[in-house]
C-alpha cells in the first residue's frame, strides 16, 4: 500500500487534486447560490455551508463574502461560461488521472471529456444528497447519524465516479474496495471536521483577513483529497490480494514488513539529503 501510495505521488497528487476542485467548486457554489436567489429556494450556498459547520464572527462573514454571489451569475456571458467548463473538466481530468495511474490505465486526457461532465454532474447531485442529509440530521452530536447515512452514498459515488472517468475500463468489482475504504476514510474525515472547521476557518479568517477562507477551505479540501488518493492506494491493493487469494498464490509473510522497511529507508534519505543541503546553506551563509 506504501509504495503504491508513492507511485501516485500521494501528496502532490493530493494537493493537485484539491487546487483543481477548489477553483472548480467555488465558480460552481457561486453560480449554485444565483439560481437559488433567482428562483427563490431560501438559504444560498454560504448560509448552508455556516449552517453545517455552525462557523460563527469572522470565519462566518469570510464565507459568506467567498461564497455569496454578487449580480447576475446567470448572465455572466461567454467567457464566464468558458472560465466554468475549463475549471469543472481541469478537476475531472485531475480525477481521472488518479485512476489511470492508479489502476495503470493509458491515459485518454480530453478524449473523455464527455465522461468528466457526466462526473461533475454526479459530483452535483451527490453534493446535493449530502447537503440533504445533513440539513435533516446533522443537529446532531457530531453529526453521527448524517455521517452514517452518507457512507453508502459516498461509496456509491466513488465507485460510479470511478466507472465514468476511467471510461468503463476498470471493471465494477475492482472499484468496490476502492468505494469502501473511500466511505469509511472519508466519513471518518467529515465527522473529524465537523469539529475542527470552524476552529480552522476562525483562526484562518483572525490571521488572513477574508483570503483565509480560502486557505482553510484549500486545507479542508486537501485532506478529502488525501483520504481519497490513500483509499484509492489501498483499495488497489485489496483488490490485488483478492485477485491472488482466488488464484490460490500467497504471498510472502513478510512481505508488508519488507514494503515498510523500503518506506522507512526512503524517508530516512530524504531527511538526510534535506539536513544536508540544509547545512550547507548554513556554512554558505556564514562564509
Amino acid at each position: 500500500m506504501f509504495s503504491r501510495f508513492q507511485r501516485l505521488v500521494g501528496f502532490d497528487r493530493s494537493m493537485a487534486l484539491s487546487s483543481a476542485a477548489l477553483t472548480a467548486l467555488v465558480p460552481l457554489a457561486l453560480l449554485f447560490s444565483s439560481l437559488v436567489s433567482r428562483l427563490g429556494g431560501g438559504k444560498d450556498i454560504a448560509d448552508r455551508v455556516i449552517d453545517r459547520y455552525g462557523l460563527t464572527g469572522d470565519g462566518a462573514e469570510a464565507v459568506r463574502d467567498m461564497l455569496t454571489a454578487s449580480g447576475d451569475w446567470t448572465s455572466v456571458g461567454l467567457f464566464g461560461v468558458a472560465f466554468l467548463l475549463v475549471s469543472v473538466l481541469s478537476f475531472a481530468r485531475a480525477a481521472q488521472r488518479l485512476f489511470e495511474q492508479g489502476w495503470e490505465l493509458p491515459p485518454l486526457s480530453v478524449r473523455n471529456t464527455v465522461n468528466g461532465l457526466k462526473w461533475i454532474a454526479l459530483l452535483a447531485a451527490y453534493a446535493a444528497l449530502t447537503g440533504l442529509v445533513h440539513a435533516t440530521l446533522g443537529r446532531r452530536p457530531l453529526e453521527l447519524a448524517a455521517a452514517v447515512v452518507d457512507a453508502p452514498l459516498t461509496a456509491a459515488f466513488l465507485v460510479w465516479g470511478g466507472r465514468l472517468l476511467s471510461a468503463a475500463r476498470i471493471p465494477w468489482r475492482d472499484l468496490v474496495p476502492f468505494g469502501a475504504v473511500g466511505a469509511l476514510l472519508l466519513t471518518g474525515y467529515s465527522v473529524a471536521m465537523s469539529v475542527y472547521l470552524p476552529h480552522l476557518f476562525n483562526s484562518y479568517t483572525n490571521r488572513y483577513g477574508a483570503i483565509g477562507a480560502v486557505f482553510a477551505m484549500l486545507s479542508a479540501l486537501f485532506g478529502a483529497m488525501l483520504a481519497t488518493v490513500a483509499s484509492a492506494a489501498l483499495g488497489k491493493e485489496v483488490q490485488d490480494e483478492l485477485d491472488r487469494i482466488g488464484r490460490g498464490e500467497r504471498p510472502p509473510d513478510n512481505e508488508v514488513r519488507q514494503q515498510w522497511d523500503t518506506v522507512l529507508r526512503q524517508a530516512r534519505s530524504r531527511w538526510q539529503t534535506t539536513r544536508g543541503q540544509s547545512v550547507l546553506g548554513r556554512l554558505g551563509r556564514r562564509h
